[in-house]
């Protein structure tokens, strides 16, 4: 589950923005104004920041740097109704990944949340393949494409690595489904949906010699990867 943190004073506008995200399956934090947002964005951890330019007390580009002071990473979007060149500029400069103009529709801010998002876990994978991860009494090596627990050691293929290595980014977190189909396959189809079943349970039995790992189903949702050691 992609988590939101949305920052606009204007309260129909982010009534329905929130109401729209969450009916897709988003987690999202909402404030109407820049005075708390930074104490926020560090409890809640958000995937994706959604700031409005124009707010009482901090304005967008401000709370932009100051997230930037403390997470170099996490994605920005900008919403404003300015136009002008040297705002866009300016949004960029002040630590944005992306900018939106009002009005704007639902599904062109969803699409964009979702391919930021799609870009920082890519980047957060190839970045993951180099090391080796504790998945409770077992070592997987993206790497390598092994898992290993104790001498034994299984060979994964392409697809089980990549699913293996987006769980464990976000391990004991959820991961969306339709992301991780969009990420491995490009298209949340009825196929590649039917595949993602089919690589889950084969995941699901290279890990059930440790009874404190398991891959959890949230239906609709996505998968968690639980290590409870």
């Amino acid at each position: 589950m992609i988590k939101i943190l949305y920052v606009e004073d204007e309260a129909s506008l982010a009534k329905i923005v929130k109401e729209s995200l969450q009916s897709r399956s988003f987690e999202i934090v909402h404030l109407s104004d820049g005075q708390h947002v930074l104490e926020t964005f560090k409890e809640f951890k958000p995937d994706i920041c959604l700031f409005d330019v124009m707010l009482p007390i901090k304005d967008g580009f401000t709370l932009g740097k100051e997230v930037r002071s403390v997470d170099p990473k996490v994605p920005i979007i900008f919403i404003t109704a300015k136009n002008q060149t040297t705002d866009v500029i300016e949004g960029f400069q002040s630590g944005g990944n992306d900018y939106i103009k009002k009005p704007f529709s639902l599904e062109e801010l969803i699409v964009r949340i979702n391919n930021l998002y799609q870009l920082s876990t890519s980047d957060q994978m190839s970045k993951h393949t180099g090391d080796t991860v504790k998945i409770g009494k077992y070592i997987f090596s993206p790497n390598k494409s092994e898992l290993i627990m104790d001498s034994e050691i299984k060979r994964l293929s392409y697809r089980e690595t990549q699913l293996l290595t987006l769980l464990t980014i976000e391990k004991n977190q959820v991961v969306n489904r339709k992301h991780i189909l969009d990420t491995l396959w490009g298209d949340d189809n009825f196929f590649n949906s039917r595949n993602l079943d089919v690589y889950i349970t084969k995941l699901r039995q290279y890990l059930k010699q440790d009874p404190n790992v398991e891959i959890i189903t949230l239906k609709a949702v996505g998968y968690r990867l639980i290590d409870g050691r």
